[in-house]
């Protein structure tokens, strides 16, 4: 254009190659996550069963390693009310 602006296609055909490419992007990267997760996935299996090898009782440390994502406070709100219903029972 003689303003020095640029003139763009904004043909319905043009935007939908757009979104497509952008779609096409989106997707392309969310499986190569995926196939990361599942690499990690597999080592996290890996490291679980040399623990396991070595006398760890895996299903415990995945308790701990849940506990450990907990903000404290949060784990202790968890912990007292589950001693209350474990008194409630007569568990403890």
């Amino acid at each position: 254009m003689a303003d020095g602006t640029q003139s763009f296609d904004d043909t319905p055909a043009r935007s939908d190659a757009v979104a497509a490419d952008k779609l096409r992007l989106f997707i392309e990267r969310v499986e190569r996550l995926e196939e990361d997760k599942k690499a990690v996935m597999e080592d996290i299996k890996e490291v679980y069963a040399e623990a396991k090898g070595e006398g760890y009782d895996t299903k415990i440390m995945r308790q701990v390693i849940r506990l450990r994502k907990m903000e404290r406070h949060e784990r202790q709100e968890m912990e007292a009310i589950l001693e209350l219903y474990l008194a409630a029972l007569g568990e403890v």
